[in-house]
């Protein structure tokens, strides 16, 4: 007897639907074809802007003026000037207890439209599917961070942002034991649920992401060139991504400081950090250019036209110095053939074999000095590339979303038979 088609919810409360993050992509990377084998609907807080599907349904968390509940994927959007996807936190607790109600009416709403519920991780993750399971759905959490806190507590207003941080890890831990499943994108991280939430190692499943190949694929570096007006002869180093705290570009452009091999710096992506880094680039001894944030569908032009790309994560951001979440940007630069640099950490010592497909470099001034004078030249960058797109040629969201679509059916199954048991 073949299995029912699952009505799958897939929501990020925490975060609002903006194309160029990282979140949004995850989502609706893996919604794509997860929606060949079940009936699919995504949910954020607020929808920043359309998508054009119809594979699958987008939704609003926050019901929109019109009190629908429900903005499709056709609908009009636009970012309102904000290019930020976070959006769930501040100081102000009652808002959050305030947004706390919001989902239970939501789950409340819906909660007879889905047989299944995945959770993306966020400040409160545990508290959506806690709402849903009161109405009888079970849920799926979806983490890729423990949220380690990082900035020094100095004065009133940050000793509140601790202690708020402290109060939402600890709802967090309590919902999190709750659930029957977490889905952890990588072994580092898993680890990390198990020793700093208390979750019982078994109630962990890992898996990974996945790439989007008809995408992210090798293209003509000289077309790209062409039509991005970059020099054909010039060595590149490109980043693509937030100018944020968990990446740092201030030590590779220190380094650019002192004399080192001819190349060029090109930035995609925008963030709190553009100022100190364009500051930095002004003492450098090469260009740096800065694109700004562009279209996603661009992301992959930019990357045609490099030779060598970054994901300079600044470890001092992440629990033990230890990157534990899955990263999205290093995999779609190996797609599309080009070596990547990033720190010797987690799990992209899994992804990058060094000297191979890639280098680990830890991210401090001294030693991009280093590596940057002794640069590989261009053809031995490209050879490089070959071997990165190889290494991560079998990674593909499809395979991804067959392992979501499996445990969802197993966690339903498993849900079915207490009720007749009851």
């Amino acid at each position: 007897m073949p299995k029912q088609r699952l009505s799958i919810l897939y929501a990020a409360p925490g975060h609002a639907l903006l194309s160029t993050s990282g979140p949004t992509r995850n989502i609706l990377s893996l919604a794509e074809p997860l929606s060949q084998w079940a009936d699919v609907t995504v949910a954020f807080r607020h929808l920043l802007e359309p998508v054009k599907t119809g594979a699958f349904k987008v939704m609003s968390i926050e019901a929109p003026a019109s009190g629908s509940g429900e903005a499709l994927a056709s609908g009009s959007g636009g970012t309102s000037g904000r290019a930020d996807d976070v959006a769930a936190r501040g100081l102000n607790p009652l808002s959050h207890v305030a947004y706390l109600r919001v989902l239970r009416s939501f789950a409340q709403q819906w909660a007879g439209s889905f047989d299944v519920v995945l959770e993306k991780g966020w400040r409160l993750s545990g508290c959506l599917s806690a709402a849903f399971r009161a109405h009888g759905v079970p849920g799926i959490l979806i983490e890729n961070d423990v949220r380690h806190w990082h900035e020094p507590i100095r004065g009133v207003r940050a000793r509140a942002k601790y202690l708020l941080h402290l109060a939402a890890q600890g709802v967090a831990g309590a919902a999190s034991r709750r659930m029957p499943l977490i889905i952890s994108e990588t072994h580092e991280l898993k680890t990390m649920l198990v020793e700093q939430r208390g979750i019982a190692e078994p109630q962990v499943a890992v898996i990974g992401l996945g790439v989007d190949h008809q995408r992210f694929c090798p293209r003509d570096q000289q077309e790209a060139r062409r039509q991005l007006g970059i020099r054909r002869d010039a060595c590149v180093l490109l980043y693509v991504g937030g100018l944020d705290t968990y990446h740092d570009l201030g030590p590779l452009l220190e380094a650019a400081a002192s004399e080192v091999s001819p190349f060029e710096v090109h930035v995609v992506g925008d963030g709190v950090s553009r100022p100190r880094y364009k500051r930095l680039a002004e003492r450098a001894c090469v260009p740096v250019r800065f694109h700004g944030q562009q279209p996603h569908e661009l992301v992959p032009l930019f990357i045609a036209a490099s030779d060598l790309c970054l994901a300079p994560y600044n470890t001092a951001a992440f629990h033990d110095q230890r990157v534990p979440f899955s990263t999205l940007k290093i995999p779609e630069y190996m797609a599309c053939a080009r070596p990547v640099v990033s720190v010797p950490s987690g799990h992209i010592e899994d992804l990058i074999a060094d000297r191979v497909s890639g280098f680990l470099v830890p991210n401090e001034a001294s030693a991009w000095l280093a590596f940057l004078r002794e640069l590989p030249v261009r053809s031995r960058l490209a050879e490089m590339g070959s071997e990165a797109a190889r290494a991560v040629a079998d990674v593909s969201w499809e395979n991804t979303a067959a392992q979501y679509l499996d445990v969802s059916q197993r966690l339903v199954e498993k849900q079915s038979a207490r009720q007749r048991v009851r």
